[in-house]
């Protein structure tokens, strides 16, 4: 079936004119409403009102315009009914085969500020919504665009056909109806915040793809993103070469991307497990990598690898030289030579991340049974002025800033959690232990002599001395901890006796 009428409604006019002239060269009858017939008749297109349409007056300030039996009607109809078309016909009612409506700017009005109330309930669209939903319900007969998107997809299908084809109106079907529920949420979610009712969240997340599996073989997984993030992270990353992304590779390069994100200088982070492995920064990136490669070459294998810097080809060589087994590495850009290497190894999952940038969407999501808990992201970094010195022995410059470093790592890594550094380089890392001075005793085996001289970066408070005490005898010399225990000024007396440096942050870094 041919297409030959269309009702033009729409609020953001962006090539609404291009659009319209297309149809209307191919013979289309056009029907339009208040400013778009205006919009219409001044570029030259020949255009009804849609008061003549119906042969009814617009009225009350044009609330009442559209909601017409001959609208309705004529994008209801179901084409291959006898009875619906004898009906169409006993009471003068044409159909109406093309729709393009987009609605009031109501989500952008709510967000003005000092907007008035009588201004928001204005943009409240009635008519364009009820035309919107008979249209996309009788999609077999009827194409509905409500995207200037479509627009040029739509009239190549209409110029070269005369029509469009089920698939296409099938799919600006599912478009509409998106469009009308999420601007039927923002309405209810504002009315809700009006009268105080609880909060209702409503997640929109559109699907990426499946996935081979789960965290396990036997477990079902895929993966989805939120249609409004724009930030550096995993999601918006792209896959430039290797396997497959599995679903404990997407769980770990976010962990591994969002530390690195933490740190201004060149930066090479190593993650084994949701837990960081390794850590530097240092002036060139070959370097961070290869001090944060040192720090635990054992877990290093089958890690996942970012860094914050263009991998160039001196990471390569280190790479071959070392013989690594690496599942993905991360960066922001890859030197051209360095891509062709890295590519030999046809199992690497080589990710480029795009410039790093603060992220804007400041909201952390961690689910249970049959709910979600919701927080904000920890975006926070320590400064000097914020550490408080509570033993009698003050830390050096340096180990402030060694300090301040252990704590960008310490608040990445699982709880119970101790990191211990020495200038910008990761020593020893304890994670995931239920006590602390588990944690620090897991740290010195994996750290052994290179904790000599280190700082200490513990993400709770000390409820005793004794994962202080374990951490002196490594060789631990400044600590820094939140406070806040019963027992601090019994932990500080302690400090004082085993003649260390401590500092309280009043931040503490519980990470589940």
């Amino acid at each position: 079936m041919s297409i030959n009428s269309a009702l033009i409604s729409v609020s953001d006019k962006t090539g609404i004119v291009e659009f319209v002239k297309k149809l209307s060269e191919k013979g289309i009858e056009i029907i339009s409403t208040g400013g778009t017939a205006r919009v219409l008749k001044k570029a030259g297109i020949k255009v009804k009102n849609v008061s003549d349409y119906t042969e009814y007056p617009e009225m009350m300030d044009g609330r009442v315009k559209t909601l017409h039996p001959r609208i309705h009607g004529g994008l209801l109809a179901l084409r291959d009914n006898a009875r619906h078309i004898q009906e169409a016909k006993e009471n003068s009612i044409k159909m109406i085969d093309l729709l393009v409506v987009n609605l009031y700017p109501f989500q952008k009005i709510v967000k003005k500020e000092s907007v008035k109330e009588e201004e928001i309930i204005e943009n409240i669209d009635i008519g364009g919504p009820a035309m919107v939903r008979s249209a996309a319900k009788n999609y077999q007969f009827v194409t509905v665009v409500t995207s200037s998107d479509d627009y040029l997809k739509v009239s190549e299908e209409i110029i070269s056909r005369g029509d469009t084809t089920l698939e296409t109106r099938k799919k600006l079907a599912r478009k509409a109806f998106t469009l009308t529920y999420m601007y039927d949420e923002a309405i209810e979610r504002y009315l809700r915040k009006q009268v105080g009712d609880p909060e209702l969240l409503n997640l929109h997340y559109e699907k990426v793809g499946s996935l081979r599996y789960g965290e396990n073989p036997y477990q079902k997984a895929a993966f989805f993103r939120n249609p409004n993030n724009t930030d550096s992270n995993i999601t918006n990353s792209k896959v430039l070469h290797g396997k497959k992304m599995s679903f404990n590779n997407i769980v770990d390069g976010d962990s591994a991307l969002e530390l690195v994100k933490e740190f201004k200088d060149p930066t090479a982070v190593f993650v084994k497990h949701n837990n960081p492995c390794g850590v530097a920064s240092s002036k060139n990136i070959e370097d961070a990598f290869i001090n944060a490669y040192k720090v635990d070459p054992m877990a290093a294998f089958g890690c996942i690898i970012a860094v914050n810097r263009e991998i160039n080809e001196a990471v390569v060589d280190h790479m071959k030289f070392e013989k690594m087994f690496v599942e993905m590495i991360i960066a922001p850009s890859f030197d051209k030579k360095a891509l062709k290497r890295l590519m030999t190894r046809k199992n690497l999952r080589i990710i480029e991340t795009g410039m790093l940038k603060l992220d804007m969407f400041k909201t952390d999501i961690k689910k249970v049974a049959g709910g979600i808990l919701i927080q904000t992201k920890d975006t926070y970094q320590l400064k000097p002025e914020d550490l408080n010195v509570v033993t009698k022995k003050s830390p050096t410059e340096k180990e402030i800033n060694a300090i301040l470093f252990a704590n960008k790592v310490v608040k990445h890594v699982m709880s119970n959690a101790v990191v211990m550094v020495k200038d910008t380089v990761v020593t020893a890392v304890g994670a995931g232990q239920m006590s602390r001075v588990d944690s620090v005793k897991i740290a010195g085996i994996k750290g052994r002599e290179r904790i000599e001289g280190s700082v200490m970066a513990s993400d709770a408070f000390f409820p005793f001395p004794d994962a202080m005490e374990e951490a002196v005898v490594l060789g631990v010399k400044a600590i820094s901890q939140p406070g806040g225990s019963v027992n601090d000024e019994k932990v500080i007396k302690r400090a004082d006796e085993l003649g260390i440096s401590m500092v309280f942050t009043g931040r503490r870094y519980f990470r589940h």
